[in-house]
């Protein structure tokens, strides 16, 4: 949709919303891992910009052969090209970097904020299928021609129905959810949330 001229796309606001209830869900969690809740603003101010950096690094540096040396297509996010990967990796080592600065325990820290995470990337995933992109394989039998295991996707005029991966890999990520909130609250170990996310996240991927 637009806004006063402005092209607004449905998947970067899908982003931006995931980001933006992840930070409160973390600033709400603060108090409980012994942090300051108003220090989460400041991650927010200091990460999202640093995650963004770090997802489109990554996607450049990957399809480099597209971008090489022009500085106006490697800036242009607007035509697409984030890649989650980046966007963990800097957004968390920013992340780090804050909590040696302000003398927290790392692993606390991002312990606190992962279920966050999750939780923003199964919002996201629902921009795949605005963008109608990240489906899967062709469905041709006519009993599994629904939602959720199946979506129609536009081939041209036709359409026709796929797998529903986008979906599958956001209820992963909720379900991620519930499953890392549950072993934040029950082990006291350090860093057992965050690497639970990697692995957990992973498996889905």
């Amino acid at each position: 949709f637009t806004v006063f001229g402005l092209d607004i796309m449905w998947y970067g606001l899908l982003i931006a919303s995931g980001m933006m209830i992840a930070l409160l869900i973390s600033y709400k969690r603060a108090p409980k891992h012994g942090l300051d809740p108003e220090k989460i603003y400041d991650v927010g101010l200091y990460c999202l910009p640093t995650a963004v950096i770090g997802a489109r690094f990554w996607y450049v540096l990957f399809h480099w052969d597209y971008y090489a040396w022009d500085f106006m297509k490697i800036i242009n996010i607007r035509q697409g090209g984030l890649a989650i990967h980046g966007g963990l990796l800097f957004g968390i080592g920013m992340g780090i970097f804050l909590c040696k600065r302000w003398k927290w325990n790392p692993l606390n820290g991002v312990d606190l904020v992962v279920p966050g995470i999750a939780l923003a990337q199964s919002i996201g995933r629902w921009g795949n299928y605005i963008n109608m992109e990240a489906y899967g394989l062709r469905v041709n039998e006519d009993a599994l021609q629904f939602f959720p295991f199946a979506v129609e996707i536009p081939v041209g005029s036709v359409w026709y129905w796929h797998m529903a991966t986008f979906f599958y890999e956001s209820f992963w990520n909720a379900i991620g959810v519930i499953v890392l909130l549950i072993i934040l609250n029950k082990v006291k170990i350090r860093g057992i949330t965050t690497a639970s996310y990697f692995i957990y996240y992973g498996i889905g991927r």
